[in-house]
This record gives structure tokens, C-alpha cells and sequence, in this order.
């Protein structure tokens, strides 16, 4: 069978890229004409994109985030024999030779910019929270881009970037918003769009937990987990047990369900940015195992490396050192829900009948709607405050 691509169409007067936001179709699977196999957003919405042909999809030809031209080719696709390829604008045939001669000549320009990128260079670029399109703006002092070149453009991107200026409203200030608060507020955007949120809460009894990390702290061992880390590790034994926490939505019609958990863990950084660390096979790891590859994975973070990606279906969110009791946390697809723990406080007893002081933490989940229903979602909910409660049957502190 014949391969064609698959061109980002023109869906707007003037619009010269767009980003993939996310993939509904994997290679091997058969797509039906006008099918959605894929969603892009410009700076006017996300949208599902219909493919052109009735085939098997071959190849996607670029990673979900990747910002790509308008007219550019996002996948490869096998279709039957004497179809012809469709251009860019969705209709007619594919570029002509001296159309193609145009983009060689534009690839070949482009990858020699890139070959004095060293591979680490661009890693570290990555590291950093730049994309390709902020590398090429990055001077070098030596003709090589090198991590230094990064650091001394970093650090001085907000000032070269900001431009002031004058309104009626008065003076003020403008500067570019940050690559990752880009990334992140387009994933929230497509949140609003897809997601139908339900949000809970309960107050969960903290003691527990506090006398275990007292304990931690009391003893010898260089094995030194947080009280977070402690919470952290219930959820992921609760989420074996609830497979919808653990899905998501490829399509309408399509649930996908993970075997095992990817727990991502929102991590904090200076500027108020925002990245997600996160731990791979969660619900697999004994309790040290898990600690350890937590606190590697949020230095990670730490250091600005996103780790998001497709399977991460739940997050969690810690206001603890900030004081804040109470929050409706936010969902960012793909992942199905976010899971928020508030301040630990004293409250009365909410467990016997005499008046009695009692640490209380609560925990607010917003979930997707759309993949599970209220009672389903409080039964979760409900699973991680009892593990919450009795914490010790699942941790073993030498």
C-alpha cells in the first residue's frame, strides 16, 4: 500500500503554526475517512483534526508539544492504491516539486543551524523548559551553543524580552510569557474544553501519619521520607484497586486503561512556574522503593524537567506548607483527576461522642466526569482516607 501524508490544514485566515496538543489514533490502527485523529491548537482554540484519508496510520512524524508550520506534515499514512495526496489547504493535490525544493531548502538551512547544537546542549535546552524555537534565539559566544550560553540567556530573557510602554490605564510593562507556563496554561485551556469536572472533599484524621514521620525523624536511619511522601505512597496503593482513576479518554468512544499507575506529583518552582514530576509503576514499588525514586524524580523536577506525558492520569497537589486549607484543584488532561492535601489542622472528633481534639487534613478530588460518577469518585476518595488513617499496615519504618 501507497504511503501519503497527512498536512496540518489551513483552519484560519493568517494562522502560520499550530501545536500538537495530542494523538487519538496509534500506528497500526485503520482510520476512516474524515475520523479525528488528532488534536492541534493555534491561539484560538484546540480542536480535533479529521484525516483526509481511509487508511492505516503509518508513523506520527512529530511528538505531542511540538509546534509545527501550518501546511507541515504530522503522520504518515498507508491508503489504498491510486489515491492522491492532499495538500495542505485539506483539498487538491500534494506540493508541487518546486514547492518541496522550497522546504528541502528550508530543512537544509534549518539543519545547519542545529548541527552547532550539541546533542547535550539540547538536552539541557530541554532541561530548561526551551523549545527548538527558543534555541534558534539563543546567542553563542563561541560559535558551539553550550549549556553557559543557555544559563546567560535565561537569565537575562526577561529584561531583553520586556517592553514598556503607555495606556490609559498608565504605564506598564510587557514581556513574553515563560515556555512552561505556555505549555502548561494550553493544557489547561484544552481542560476547559474537554473535561467535565466534579469536585469533593473530605477531612481525612492526620495523626496517624504525624506519629509515623515522628518516628522517621526519631531514629537513626539516613531513610528520612516526608509526610507527603507518606501520603503519596497510599494514593498509589488505593489506585490499585480503582482502574477508572488509572483510564482516560482516547476518543469519544474509546476508554484506555493503564495496568499500572503513573503518579504525577506538581512541583513548584521559582517564579511561580509550575512542572510535574513523576513516578512510573507506582502501585509495583515497596514503600522504599518508592520514597527513593519519588525524591529523585521531584529533584528532577527541581531542576526543570517536565516529566508529563500520556499516562499520568492522576496528580497530586501539596498547599501544605503554604497554609492553605481547602482548594477545587484543576484538571489537566490527559490526565482524569487531581488530588489536593490542605494544611494538616485540629479539629473536633468527628468519631465518638465526647468532645475531643483531632489533626485533620483535608483532601479535595476533582475528577473527570466523564469517565467516572460521583459514587465511584467518593469511594476512591473515601479508600485513600483510610489508608490515610491506618498508615502504618502499609509502610514498614526500621
Amino acid at each position: 500500500m501507497p504511503l501519503v501524508s497527512v498536512h496540518i490544514p489551513q483552519i484560519g485566515e493568517g494562522l502560520q503554526e499550530a501545536r500538537l496538543v495530542g494523538v487519538l489514533k496509534q500506528p497500526g490502527d485503520h482510520v476512516k475517512r474524515d475520523e479525528p485523529i488528532y488534536q492541534m491548537e493555534t491561539d484560538k482554540a484546540v480542536m480535533d483534526v479529521e484525516s483526509p484519508y481511509e487508511g492505516v496510520l503509518a508513523e506520527w512524524l512529530a511528538e505531542v508539544d511540538t509546534i509545527l508550520p501550518i501546511g507541515g506534515a504530522v503522520a504518515k499514512m498507508e491508503v489504498a492504491e491510486g489515491v492522491t495526496e492532499i495538500g495542505a489547504g485539506g483539498h487538491g493535490p500534494a506540493p508541487t516539486a518546486a514547492e518541496e525544493a522550497l522546504t528541502t531548502g528550508t530543512n537544509e538551512r534549518t539543519e545547519t543551524r542545529n548541527a552547532a547544537i550539541p546533542p547535550r546542549t539540547r538536552a539541557y535546552a530541554k532541561e530548561k523548559g526551551l523549545s527548538d524555537e527558543d534555541l534558534a534565539n539563543v546567542p553563542s559566544a563561541s560559535g558551539k551553543l553550550m549549556p553557559s550560553d543557555i544559563d546567560a540567556y535565561l537569565s537575562g530573557a526577561t529584561s531583553a524580552a520586556t517592553k514598556k510602554g503607555e495606556s490609559r490605564g498608565g504605564t506598564y510593562r510587557e514581556a513574553a510569557v515563560p515556555q512552561k507556563q505556555r505549555l502548561l496554561a494550553s493544557r489547561m485551556v484544552r481542560g476547559s474544553q474537554l473535561v467535565v469536572p466534579g469536585t469533593m472533599s473530605v477531612a481525612a484524621k492526620w495523626g496517624a501519619i504525624e506519629r509515623m514521620r515522628a518516628q522517621v525523624k526519631a531514629s537513626a536511619s539516613d531513610f528520612q521520607p516526608s509526610a507527603f511522601t507518606m501520603f503519596a505512597y497510599a494514593v498509589a496503593q488505593v489506585l490499585k484497586d480503582y482502574p477508572a482513576f488509572r483510564s482516560t479518554l482516547v476518543t469519544d468512544d474509546t476508554l484506555r486503561t493503564y495496568e499500572h499507575v503513573s503518579l504525577g506529583i506538581a512541583v513548584g518552582l521559582p517564579g511561580d512556574e509550575l512542572v510535574l514530576a513523576v513516578v512510573d509503576q507506582a502501585d509495583t514499588m515497596t514503600w522504599p522503593e518508592f520514597a527513593q525514586k519519588m525524591r529523585d524524580q521531584i529533584e528532577l523536577a527541581r531542576s526543570g524537567q517536565d516529566q508529563a506525558h500520556e499516562g499520568v492520569t492522576i496528580s497530586l497537589t501539596n498547599m501544605q506548607s503554604f497554609g492553605l486549607r481547602d482548594a477545587v484543584p484543576v484538571v489537566v488532561p490527559p490526565a482524569v483527576a487531581t488530588l489536593f492535601l490542605g494544611e494538616a489542622y485540629n479539629g473536633i472528633d468527628q468519631g465518638i461522642d465526647e468532645f475531643k481534639l483531632c489533626r485533620y487534613a483535608n483532601l479535595a478530588l476533582t475528577f473527570d466526569h466523564r469517565i467516572m460518577n460521583g459514587v465511584g469518585a467518593a469511594e476512591f476518595l473515601n479508600a485513600i482516607r483510610g489508608k490515610v488513617e491506618t498508615i502504618s499496615s502499609i509502610l514498614s519504618i526500621a
